[in-house]
């Protein structure tokens, strides 16, 4: 009998730290997963910016915009020059003015000239942040599944909202959807609540968004 109930404490104590090891690791896996998440939510802030702006400055209809822009340093030069001529109590001959603008009209010129190139520039990094929010997202679903993954197969049927509730906001609502929305196409869980198209709104909004139909968006195990 002493020699099984030995048997059993030590069967015991290596239970009980093997309990341990594995709530530490999955612990670890969440801290480092919250990582990658606010790694790539600032990859896709900063991806969606650049975006815009090649949009607003670069796009095939951005040269009224250029002209617009000219057009406002125009005024805005012309407005400084009679406010200093004002303060100083100085004119300034007409042969300056003129000069003023010949120079901020080739400045422009160049400008325009080097649109191109600028644009070029622009997409490359545009591609280069692509493909760092692409591999931190990647990062994200692999340790999402042993961490997010099954601990919301453990608590199905549950809601956007209510995971969101748990982590106490430490994760964004567009991070977890996107997160969960990988188990979804794998046929693995069930979303009762039709698709929203938050994936191609910017971070802040896409938030917003979701926040107003988390609620509603419940999440079923399908193993």
């Amino acid at each position: 009998m002493p020699s099984v109930s030995k048997t059993e404490d030590i069967d015991a104590e290596h239970i009980n730290h093997d309990n341990v090891g594995s709530h530490q690791h999955h612990t670890r896996l969440y801290e480092l997963l919250k990582q990658r998440e606010q790694y790539w939510w600032q990859a896709r802030q900063q991806l969606l910016t650049r975006k815009e702006r090649k949009m607003v400055w670069y796009s095939e209809n951005s040269l009224m915009m250029w002209l617009l822009w000219q057009l406002v340093g125009y005024v805005v030069v012309a407005m400084v020059l009679m406010l200093i001529s004002n303060l100083l109590d100085i004119v300034l001959p007409l042969w300056q003015y003129i000069a003023l603008f010949v120079l901020q009209t080739v400045i422009f010129v160049f400008m325009l000239m080097a649109k191109g190139r600028t644009a070029n520039k622009l997409q490359r990094k545009i591609d280069k942040d692509e493909m760092v929010s692409e591999e931190a997202f990647n990062e994200m679903v692999i340790l999402a599944k042993d961490s997010l993954f099954p601990d919301v197969h453990a608590n199905a049927p549950i809601s956007l909202k209510q995971l969101y509730d748990y982590f106490e906001g430490q994760f964004h609502l567009t991070s977890l959807h996107r997160l969960l929305q990988k188990e979804v196409d794998t046929g693995r869980l069930l979303l009762t609540q039709q698709q929203l198209d938050a994936n191609i709104l910017p971070p802040d909004l896409a938030d917003d968004e979701l926040d107003d139909h988390a609620s509603e968006m419940i999440y079923k195990s399908m193993i």
